[in-house]
């Protein structure tokens, strides 16, 4: 596919909705019509530096941190025709597009990457061409590359008194780049609560209530780090203004809480399969300088096993700087007896504290502030850490979306679909059976909208990530072709989102992916096309995983109040139920992939008439009176 091409159908398809708006729940294009977002997240390895190369399963130790580029992420502009053109034809009209703290700012303080930011304008502003509306994701994972995961710069955790190269040798953090291949799947998670990660998260949005001895540069810590990350997002939010498909910000992806909240320091939270068991106290102190035997967990079928014993940092190193940079210590929540050993003096440090109410909350009113002084009709989309219980709360007059994330959990960290057996970890919940196992995940997704609605006054659901990873079984469908178990799965997680009318962004769609390290970061391989599964390059359905699982018919727009749409994969019948407005000559949308119906389809409607686009694989409905109507497709053979 050549680049370059005049992508007019697509932005003939858009070009009277440039702009959409929140309304209740759903968004509203200029003509008034309901929109139904679909899209992706663009892209895995954004996450990672194009230069040098950034894939976690490369050793490093980050001394170059700070001469790093991240351009040519999600893809090299000369290459983005072709991969805009893909994901329209698959249906798509929405982007999460990633980009992170340390791909702005990664030189220092206040040093920004004004290349980058340059390519970043340019790739997002072509992304207007094929009709998709985007919203921006600073992205983080357990808050930086340096802590096991993406998003903050490295100088960040040298402010705050971290050695870089000791934070995974002291256990501090874990790291694919300091343990491949001695590397457990989905470890990367259990960062959340070990020393480097927790105490970051914890200056950042409670710095000056838990750590107010903590400076930078002689300011606050809390005060430094945000305002530095609001000024780096600036950067973007400046740049995109002119750009009416941008509807807004996401303020920080999976923000963690760190330490605050926690009522005793001395209680396993959370006991992340394949990771060791340690209370926060014991993660904070091996990282520390002082090692730790205890229990790593390890998976048995269903069963979660922990009883290999395991000890951490061996070295006694500590991650630390110098004694006198402890953060913690230097705060008295602990300390060390005459014999060396250390001991807790203040189990309950960091009780008393609601993390979204009291610390997220008031950070997101600052973040909305920011961005909207560049664009004051941006959206700002927000979210938690996956099934953390605490609803999210609502800063006055910022115009929000729930861009909470869903995964099935046991799929997430197993690496296997079962259609009868799912797990709910932080729930310690086995469920069985097919139609359990449906029910649970609607009931999970059905509390992040209500969430929308109880909590959040009302504002549209869009689930930000959800996805499985494509390396099922150890990559099976790669060696035998046979993609059955991914398209079960895609078939019933789209299921549900159309049964509760969700709007959705799917992890993720890596231009760079591959068999061998999936989305080259920390063994993850969820994206939904790969150049290792393309065979025709002139094809752009050639390379999609499981295409028809993600690639399905579905309401675009509404002229009128969408009521009803299922899809049955097996038969190929798509229903569709609205009530029609007296607006007979506003037409909805309707997407219908000829990838669905390779043999063409036939319509059936109880009102008005259809015209199918063929090249756009959109049906227009229209001519109706006001009144509920009923649209049906069947696949022809």
């Amino acid at each position: 596919m050549g680049t370059g091409q005049n992508p007019s159908p697509f932005s003939r398809l858009v070009e009277e909705t440039m702009r959409l708006r929140a309304s209740g729940e759903w968004f509203l294009d200029e003509l008034g019509r309901r929109v139904l977002l679909r899209g992706v997240n663009l892209g895995g390895s954004s996450k990672m530096p194009t230069h040098p190369d950034g894939a976690t399963h490369l050793p490093t130790d980050y001394a170059g941190h700070r001469s790093v580029s991240f351009i040519g992420r999600p893809f090299p502009l000369q290459e983005a025709d072709e991969h805009y053109r893909r994901l329209r034809q698959w249906g798509f009209n929405v982007l999460r597009f990633l980009t992170t703290w340390e791909a702005i700012e990664h030189a220092g303080p206040g040093q920004y990457d004004e290349e980058y930011l340059d390519y970043l304008y340019a790739v997002v502003k072509k992304a207007d061409e094929y009709g998709f509306v985007v919203f921006i994701d600073p992205h983080q994972d357990v808050w930086s590359r340096m802590t096991g995961g993406d998003g903050a710069p490295g100088w960040t955790l040298e402010l705050a008194g971290f050695a870089i190269d000791r934070i995974d040798p002291s256990d501090a953090a874990i790291t694919m780049a300091g343990r491949y291949p001695n590397y457990p799947q989905m470890v990367w998670f259990s960062n959340y609560d070990r020393l480097a990660c927790a105490t970051m998260f914890t200056l950042f949005f409670g710095g000056n209530r838990f750590a107010p001895q903590a400076r930078m540069e002689g300011e606050p810590a809390q005060e430094f780090l945000q305002r530095h990350y609001i000024a780096a997002m600036e950067q973007v939010a400046e740049r995109m203004a002119g750009l009416p498909h941008v509807l807004g910000y996401d303020t920080l992806n999976e923000p963690g809480a760190g330490y605050i909240g926690l009522e005793n320091l001395d209680e396993v939270r959370l006991n992340t399969p394949g990771a060791p068991l340690m209370t926060p106290f014991q993660a904070m102190v091996t990282g520390s300088g002082f090692p730790l035997v205890t229990r790593q967990t390890l998976r048995h079928g269903s069963d979660t096993l922990t009883d290999q014993p395991v000890t951490l940092n061996p070295q006694a190193l500590s991650a630390w700087l110098s004694p006198e940079a402890d953060i913690w210590r230097q705060h008295g929540v602990w300390d060390v007896d005459e014999a060396g050993r250390p001991y807790l003096l203040r189990p309950d440090y960091f009780a008393g504290t609601r993390f979204f109410a009291d610390c997220m909350q008031p950070f997101v009113a600052r973040f909305a502030q920011a961005m909207r002084r560049h664009d004051p009709d941006a959206l700002i989309f927000i979210e938690g850490v996956p099934g953390v219980p605490e609803a999210m709360q609502a800063p006055a007059g910022v115009p929000l979306v729930n861009a909470s994330h869903w995964y099935d959990e046991w799929t997430l960290f197993n690496k296997h679909y079962d259609p009868a057996f799912s797990a709910n970890w932080r729930e310690s919940q086995i469920i069985l059976g097919e139609h359990a196992v449906r029910q649970s995940f609607l009931e999970q997704l059905r509390r992040i909208k209500s969430m929308s609605q109880q909590s959040l006054g009302g504002v549209p659901t869009l689930i930000g990530e959800f996805g499985l990873p494509f390396d099922l079984d150890g990559g099976l469908a790669y060696r035998n072709g046979e993609y059955g178990l991914h398209l079960q799965a895609l078939h019933t997680y789209y299921a549900l989102l159309d049964e509760l009318w969700l709007h959705a962004t799917h992890w993720n769609y890596t231009a760079d992916n591959c068999n061998a390290w999936g989305d080259g970061w920390n063994q993850e391989d969820f994206s939904i096309f790969s150049p290792d599964q393309q065979t025709d390059p002139d094809d752009l359905n050639s390379g999609a995983r499981a295409l028809t699982g993600f690639c399905r018919p579905r309401l675009l727009a509404c002229a009128g109040l969408p009521m009803e749409q299922t899809f049955d994969a097996q038969s190929g019948e798509f229903v569709l139920v609205i009530g029609a407005e007296p607006r007979p000559n506003l037409p909805t949308d309707v997407f219908v992939p000829q990838s669905s119906y390779p043999q063409g389809f036939d319509v059936w409607i109880s009102g008005g008439s259809t015209r199918y686009d063929e090249q756009m694989q959109v049906l227009h409905w229209q001519g109706m009176k006001m009144g509920v109507h009923e649209l049906k497709i069947r696949r022809r053979t």
